[in-house]
């Protein structure tokens, strides 16, 4: 896997470049990671005349991650040797009219047309970007599992900077609203599907006991306004609110015996607190508290490299990660830990992986070195 980048404005560069380190060889897929600030046109097109043939797929974007680290208003490429990878692509679109069961079909379809390319590579893993402001990310990661059964997942939800206005997805030449990509791809390099965060729960819980799941909307908590009761409990004024203190006071929900992020998105001007996840009335959220993003990060990293160290990682990492080392002022310290270990993807509004979407949270996939046993 090989990347480049460039600013927002230049994605004939930054495709170019990708490219360019390719040499002739050719590509069996290309990611693009775009700010909102890009041209989606010009970023669709310069993918379409340089890599013609090459399924591009793509989204929009809260923040790049380039080779040096976390970026901003840039355009990152990504690209997959053919001779180390296959890729199938499947396009979902209507969101809004989501069929479940016709999504699963779409993932067992996928996984059919895989299968006759390269028997003999044994590494396989689904990739899933979606509309970041769809509110089906739920719904379709517990559908796709259903069809791709044991193989791994992982994914991100498209950003629109902080701005929470539109996001968009590209496959198929065109960047698309209401629309989810899943890639599935098989590999000669040994791959491990990974998901972590920074957060220990505390025991300060909250139930949710008035809800509007279609829209992510809680209003009551304990039966007390939501955003009151939220600021109560972490001794915050509810009128100073922000996505800084989001990052910093999360909640997490227990599914068996791991904890997931419900991360909080914005509050309403009525004090209604909007989810980035799936909420319902009777949820138990407990508080969390964050260890130290760069430390944490940094462990997470090397235990990668337990069974040999990745020649690369493609990563989706929650917007409200990069706020929380924002407000810490650690964004230096984060970017070397993130080159140092080759690290390339973008800031999203949510994360997938497996069954699950969830927030606040780092998913990828790490790429080691090529398996020799496989021809």
């Amino acid at each position: 896997m090989v990347s480049a980048h460039a600013p927002a404005g230049e994605p004939r560069r930054a495709l170019f470049e990708l490219r360019t380190l390719l040499g002739a060889e050719p590509c069996a897929l290309v990611v693009v990671f775009a700010s909102p600030l890009a041209d989606r046109a010009a970023v669709a097109q310069a993918g379409a005349e340089i890599f013609p043939g090459t399924p591009v797929v793509g989204c929009t974007t809260a923040g790049e991650i380039a080779s040096s680290g976390y970026a901003e208003q840039e355009i990152v490429a990504v690209g997959f040797r053919a001779s180390h990878f296959r890729a199938q692509v499947a396009i979902i679109p209507d969101l809004a009219a989501l069929d479940p069961e016709a999504a699963a079909t779409q993932a067992v379809r996928l996984r059919a047309e895989l299968g006759p390319d390269e028997p003999a590579w044994r590494w396989e893993f689904g990739f899933l970007l979606i509309d970041g402001l769809s509110r089906r990310e739920d719904q379709l990661v517990a559908a796709l599992r259903l069809g791709l059964g044991t193989i791994p997942l992982f994914g991100g939800s498209a950003g629109d900077g902080l701005d929470f206005g539109r996001t968009f997805v590209l496959a198929d030449g065109v960047f698309r609203s209401d629309t989810a990509v899943l890639v599935l791809l098989r590999s000669r390099c040994r791959i491990e599907v990974f998901k972590f965060d920074n957060l220990e729960p505390v025991p300060i819980k909250m139930i949710v006991t008035d809800a509007e799941p279609e829209r992510r909307v809680v209003r009551e908590l304990n039966a007390a306004p939501a955003a009151q009761e939220y600021a109560r409990l972490i001794g915050r004024d509810p009128a100073h609110l922000s996505p800084f203190t989001f990052a910093s006071h999360p909640v997490v929900v227990r599914i068996g015996d791991q904890h997931h992020v419900r991360a909080i998105q914005k509050v309403e001007p009525n004090g209604d607190l909007v989810f980035f996840s799936a909420i319902d009335e009777g949820l138990v959220l407990t508080l969390a508290e964050p260890m130290p993003i760069a430390r944490h990060l940094e462990r997470a990293l090397d235990a990668l490299d337990r069974r040999g160290r990745p020649e690369a990682i493609l990563a989706c990492d929650c917007i409200l990660r990069r706020l929380a080392v924002e407000q810490v002022q650690g964004m230096r310290e984060v970017s070397r830990i993130l080159s140092e270990h080759h690290v390339v993807g973008f800031s999203t509004y949510g994360e997938q992986f497996n069954s699950v979407h969830v927030n606040q949270t780092m998913t990828g996939v790490a790429i080691y070195p090529a398996d020799e046993d496989a021809t």
